[in-house]
């Protein structure tokens, strides 16, 4: 696999640091599912011995984001069609508990902070989807609602579910899209106050992700991955 982009750490805090680095990296789609990783490569990319590194990586085996082989390989969980429909599942039901708590504090601040992340053009020359600004997007807005409980319940279906994300991001017709149609049609909904139109456009947004891996074009690509040697 590319070597994961995983941002250099404070050293005040190693533990946590490292476990939010990498807690970052895999939320934004940085490993796809079947990736083996490595103690020694992350401590690298990090710039900081194994010991925190490995505490950072039980806890992710722990939440679901590695899994911990009898060999003793790390590898991100492999894609699972029942997996991803679960995880599908759960993000329609809580994102929209979670944009419905949010839309009772969001204020004109809040939307011209919204409407500058996605009118950030990324890096130059990109020609997929930007990973990072979905996510700043998405936990602009969810972190608005101030719930205690559902957001940590968000936070981990998107550990578990950037995997997926790196596999979307893939396919050709993922770069077909706009990747901000659904997300202007957030905000406009929230400018308006519109909550059930709000609604509407963030369950296309993701279940527009998820079409993508559930098309004929990626079981096939799956498919001939699989046989090849």
């Amino acid at each position: 696999m590319a070597e994961a982009r995983i941002d250099r750490i404070d050293q005040s805090n190693l533990r946590e640091s490292a476990y939010r680095a990498l807690h970052d990296a895999f939320t934004r789609g940085e490993f796809a599912p079947g990736d083996a990783v490595s103690l020694r490569s992350l401590a690298d990319q990090l710039g900081i011995s194994m010991t925190p590194v490995r505490e950072a990586v039980r806890r992710l085996v722990a939440e679901g984001a590695l899994v911990d082989t009898p060999s003793r390989t790390l590898l991100v969980p492999p894609y699972d069609a029942r997996r991803m429909a679960d995880l599908k599942a759960a993000r329609l039901a809580l994102e929209s508990l979670v944009l419905d708590q949010a839309m009772e504090r969001i204020g004109p601040a809040d939307l011209a902070a919204l409407r500058e992340i996605l009118e950030d053009p990324g890096a130059p020359g990109r020609s997929k989807p930007d990973l990072e600004q979905n996510y700043r997007f998405h936990f602009a807005i969810y972190r608005r609602s101030g719930s205690e409980v559902l957001l940590p319940l968000v936070e981990a279906l998107w550990l578990q579910y950037g995997a997926y994300l790196n596999l979307v991001i893939r396919q050709e017709s993922a770069r077909q899209f706009d990747e901000h149609k659904h997300h202007d049609e957030i905000v406009a909904a929230l400018e308006r106050g519109d909550r059930e139109a709000a609604k509407v456009a963030l369950v296309r947004d993701i279940e527009r992700s998820f079409r993508v891996l559930g098309s004929d074009e990626y079981a096939v690509r799956s498919s001939q991955e699989g046989d090849a040697p």
